[in-house]
């Protein structure tokens, strides 16, 4: 919505343009009427629209045509005032004011006009025959107003309407030479009405229906306002009303009623309250809104935008394959101006058999976008309308911002549930293999990739301790004289070198001492290609010896020429060393059965949290008097509880570093 309205008078000298300012201002004819009157501003609270309304008027006598020419420019709405018992003042409307303002105003932005014509206390009949044809020859003309600054009759109205063509034009809505509405307004309510189809039925049923009027008017459609309107409908489109639902047909003509009747605004509350301005293009406002994301953070998807986004997918789904086709991400995507997700993302995430996005990999995409570029995804929330369906502010409500991360390793301790690996390694080591791996695929599958539709990311879910984690996996481009801060931003590096290569390992090692040596992201080296003969590496040390030196886990083998799927061990253990970077883990497994991932499962369970919270609000709340204070018998208990916990700990500190 506009911050305020200007309003220009123009017309032929002695028309009454002077004196229907003043009649407005004071309620009362004037009976001396200025050459011309100053500028006056309306406040807000005193419009029918809540906008501050700025008067302008103009004189002949007093100002310059380049003063006019100015005064044209700034307007948002011109008001040419004749006088209906003058036919000069009539023929002048369309043989010189309507061409200047034309020439003076951008052809593509061009300024409503209004018609006045005042002092219709002095005639019997009506100029609006006379004026009928005029607002048929020009399309700019919103409306023409008859009324009398003498004995006031529309002189409220007349600004009203003046208010009312600039907040609620017509001209972007509808062609009145077509008698239809233009196709901007149609491609915008289109989409509205698919936004508000929550179960992609193409209908809006009753629920549907009354959710969209409380979205837009705050108050629900009584059932019979509901019944009324489908039977108008009903009355006019064949297709309008299907299964008591309106359709697409029907939702459209009742907007196109709407506009023919008058009553643009009705149309336009429903197109601003979906983040259209007035151009009916989506306000940068709606789609990106603030979102503040402080250095060393990151972005994630919360709860409540999974589940939207969840929603989204099973309004899609309409095979229940659970996985989207071609034709049903199409269809997904017809409420974007374009199409977001290109055919790498099909070797970004997990696909079924015939290449279509499973469930998985759609969240997964989603929390990928959100990951690495957080306006990304709040414009594509935007289009599909998240702060509408699941009743928000604005996108920002779907984003959770991450805690520094350098807290989270004061803490030991992290609540993120998207971990970044960063892959590096020499030409041809595997890398492309690595990330291709993590979604499934072996190297006989891998094959089948186009080099235009690669991907240098890869993201799915592991399971760290019971607790689904995000892991992804970028594939740094082998480049030693240079790495950006982006290469280097992330919770675990992973160094890959070929074990069949012996110069591959020689990269690794000088991307860890280049950047990585005195840093305090944890590193893990991997002998990839593992199933291929291992020759011995050329360097000055083997990888083992390098990694001991280096405090580093041993290197871990992995392959992915396999039958079926590449195991996915060695994934799980780097979004593990992700997680607890401080932790010196001793053990490397996966296994859910040896004495570190059981005691782990044991800490992170629910009825061990539970116990916990429990028993510190039972320590907390209990009440210790002075006597107790004072009491050698609750000394002597508080000693043995504390020794109890201490042996405990000390029991469970030596099982967690015992070795396999």
């Amino acid at each position: 919505m506009r911050k305020d309205v200007r309003i220009l008078l123009v017309g032929e000298p002695k028309v009454g343009k002077t004196s229907l300012i003043m009649s407005l201002v004071s309620e009362e004819f004037p009976e001396v009427v200025p050459y011309r009157a100053e500028e006056i501003t309306i406040p807000a609270d005193v419009t029918p629209e809540r906008v501050p309304t700025h008067i302008v008027d103009y004189s002949e006598a007093e100002q310059t045509d380049e003063q006019l020419f100015q005064e044209i420019s700034k307007a948002n709405v011109i008001c040419i005032v004749y006088s209906v018992n003058n036919k000069k003042s009539i023929e002048k409307v369309t043989s010189h004011w309507i061409p200047l303002i034309t020439d003076n105003t951008d052809k593509d932005n061009r300024v409503p006009l209004i018609l006045v014509g005042n002092k219709s206390d002095l005639v019997e009949h009506s100029s609006m025959e006379t004026i009928l044809p005029i607002m048929n020859q020009y399309s700019d003309i919103e409306t023409c107003v008859e009324c009398s600054a003498k004995n006031l009759k529309n002189i409220s109205e007349l600004f009203y309407y003046a208010q009312k063509a600039v907040l609620h034009p017509t001209g972007p809505l509808y062609c009145p030479e077509k008698k239809d509405m233009k196709p901007l307004c149609v491609k915008a309510l289109t989409r509205i009405f698919k936004v508000s189809d929550l179960d992609n039925d193409g209908i809006l049923n009753d629920n549907q229906l009354n959710f969209f009027q409380r979205t837009c008017f705050n108050s629900p459609l009584a059932p019979q306002a509901l019944e009324d309107v489908k039977s108008v409908v009903r009355k006019n489109v064949s297709d309008g009303v299907r299964d008591n639902g309106l359709t697409l047909k029907g939702f459209l003509f009742l907007h196109t009623l709407f506009i023919q009747r008058g009553r643009h605004e009705t149309t336009w509350t429903v197109l601003r309250r979906f983040g259209y301005d007035d151009d009916l293009e989506l306000h940068q406002d709606y789609l990106f809104p603030q979102l503040k994301v402080p250095p060393d953070t990151t972005t994630e998807l919360n709860h409540d935008a999974y589940l939207f986004l969840q929603g989204v997918f099973d309004k899609h789904d309409k095979d229940r394959d659970c996985a989207l086709s071609p034709e049903e991400l199409k269809d997904l995507f017809d409420v974007f101006p374009y199409m977001p997700w290109g055919a790498d993302v099909g070797n970004t995430v997990c696909t079924n058999d015939q290449g279509w996005i499973t469930y998985q990999g759609y969240l997964s995409q989603w929390t990928l976008t959100t990951y690495l570029d957080v306006q990304r995804c709040l414009e594509y929330l935007g289009y599909l309308g998240y702060s509408i369906v699941a009743e928000q502010e604005s996108q920002a409500a779907g984003i959770t911002v991450t805690r520094d991360k350098k807290i989270d390793l004061q803490k030991r301790q992290t609540q993120r549930s998207v971990f970044r690996c960063n892959v590096f390694g020499d030409v041809c080591s595997g890398k492309s293999g690595f990330l291709q791996a993590f979604l499934g695929r072996n190297l006989m599958s891998q094959k089948n990739i186009r080099e235009e539709h690669r991907s240098y990311y890869a993201i799915s879910t592991t399971y760290v301790y019971g607790q689904e984690k995000y892991l992804l996996l970028h594939e740094v481009f082998p480049d030693n004289d240079y790495l950006s801060d982006a290469d280097l931003a992330c919770d675990i590096v992973c160094l890959l070198y070929d074990v069949s290569n012996p110069y591959s390992f020689e990269y690794c090692a000088k991307v860890f001492k280049q950047y990585f040596m005195d840093s305090k992201t944890p590193c893990m080296m991997i002998a990839a290609k593992s199933d291929l003969p291992e020759v011995k590496q050329l360097y000055g040390c083997t990888p083992l010896e390098f990694c001991r030196k280096h405090k580093m886990p041993p290197p871990q083998s992995f392959t992915c020429n396999t039958a079926a799927a590449p195991s996915r061990d060695i994934y799980t253990k780097l979004t593990t060393v992700a997680m607890y970077p401080h932790a010196r883990l001793r053990c490397m497994c996966t296994c859910n059965r040896c004495t570190f991932c059981l005691c782990q499962n044991l800490l992170n369970s629910e009825l061990l949290q539970t116990v916990r919270t429990k028993l510190y609000a039972v320590v907390l709340s209990r009440h210790v008097s002075q006597a107790d204070l004072k009491s050698s018998t609750f000394w002597l208990r508080a000693s043995v509880g504390a020794a109890v916990v201490a042996v405990l700990g000390f029991a469970m500190y030596r099982v967690l570093l015992k070795p396999r």
